[in-house]
């Protein structure tokens, strides 16, 4: 409706996955890098995981049209189903024909398959869109799967990829088999408040026209707020932005502008409902009477503001004072204590001279001899207890 006022060649925020539209945020490239390897290195099970709407099918998508040398794929996109559909899809994909077969024809079937593809020299690969959907079951049979192989090489390489609570899923006790084949994984995370902004601009450059409309910088905080960094909700609030400025005849999408649309969308009830984090930059409703009461709050704050203003100065100089008097009595105390032991030392130093001078004239005196001991160990014992 509106490509033709902004000088679109098409629209630039729709939701189908369209590698054209491919945006590389950090998450984004490091998935593609990882992904890529796997793929060429023939690296078992591939691990994909990310947020709904992170980019994942986009993804998978783009690594889809690349050409890579002799690979053959098949795609399975509906996971809600039993062992036997699962394998009829990925038959199917593969060319084969499924009709009236059962899983052991269906697995034979695919194994004379893989073995005939790696006779030609070609890597079969399997991608599993929305696993999140399978059960432990329906994954331990994917995993048996892995297990059709050559003597000397896997035959069918398998790409899962799934919502982070696949992640949970796989981290059952029954699981371990998998999660231990798993070569390759990676995680796609929200775009960053810059990210947002690139790949706003990204998208409207790849439909034709980079300068066809100026975001403020607020209204960009809020679509990176209402929307998380997840692309597919950007393209969701963009998408209605330029509606309502192609309504308005403007160029400038402003932040009055974006809170409007979020309200008309009820953005935050519909795209994430009950539990989730208020929106970034809304306004906090007006309450009058919440309003009188924060100004007797306010009034009231101030007067003892001031109170303590006169106050707190008295006290602390009244606090000083009496530490100060306080140190000086304790240091009279030390003080009388540190004479009257150093009297007490110097008199048990003249006692002990003349007990020493008893025991010299003590000898072969039995009697003496044994009192002056008796002097000596109370002396000591003194000596102890000082």
């Amino acid at each position: 409706m509106y490509e033709e006022f902004f000088n679109f060649t098409r629209k630039p925020f729709e939701l189908v996955p369209d590698p054209d539209f491919i945006f590389l945020s950090r998450s984004h490239k490091k998935a593609v890098t990882y992904l890529d390897y796997g793929i060429r290195e023939r690296a078992g099970f591939l691990l994909l995981t990310g947020d709904v709407g992170s980019g994942k099918t986009t993804l998978i998508r783009d690594l889809i049209g690349k050409k890579y040398e002799r690979v053959v794929l098949a795609k399975v996109f509906n996971t809600r189903v039993s062992v036997e559909q699962l394998l009829a899809m990925i038959n199917d994909d593969f060319g084969l024909d499924v009709s009236g077969k059962d899983k052991v024809a269906l697995i034979r079937d695919l194994n004379d398959f893989l073995l005939e593809q790696y006779a030609k020299g070609n890597a079969p690969i399997l991608v599993i869109d929305e696993a999140q959907n399978l059960d432990a079951e329906l994954l331990e049979e994917v995993r048996l799967l892995s297990n059709l192989e050559s003597s000397h090489n896997k035959l069918l390489q398998i790409v899962l990829v799934g919502q982070p609570e696949l992640r949970d899923t796989m981290a059952g006790p029954e699981l371990m088999q998998l999660r231990q084949r798993i070569s390759v994984s990676c995680h796609l995370t929200a775009l960053s408040r810059d990210e947002t902004t690139a790949y706003i601009m990204h998208r409207m450059e790849v439909a034709g026209n980079r300068e066809a409309v100026v975001f403020t910088e607020e209204a960009l905080d809020l679509v990176h707020g209402f929307s998380r960094g997840i692309p597919r909700l950007v393209n969701i609030i963009c998408d209605f932005l330029l509606l309502a400025a192609f309504a308005d005849e403007v160029r400038t999408v402003t932040a009055a502008m974006t809170h409007e649309v979020a309200d008309d969308l009820d953005f935050e009830r519909t795209y994430w409902g009950v539990g989730f984090p208020a929106r970034v930059g809304a306004p906090e409703p007006v309450n009058e009477a919440g309003g009188e009461t924060l100004a007797r709050v306010e009034g009231r704050l101030e007067v003892i503001e001031e109170d303590l203003g006169e106050r707190l100065p008295r006290a602390l100089k009244s606090f000083e004072e009496a530490m100060q008097r306080m140190h000086g009595e304790f240091s009279r105390r030390i003080e009388s204590n540190e004479k009257k032991v150093t009297g007490i030392a110097e008199q048990l130093e003249t006692v002990s001279y003349a007990i020493e001078s008893l025991v010299l004239s003590s000898a072969g005196r039995p009697a003496a001899a044994s009192f002056a001991r008796r002097l000596m160990d109370g002396v000591s014992n003194i000596g102890v207890k000082k």
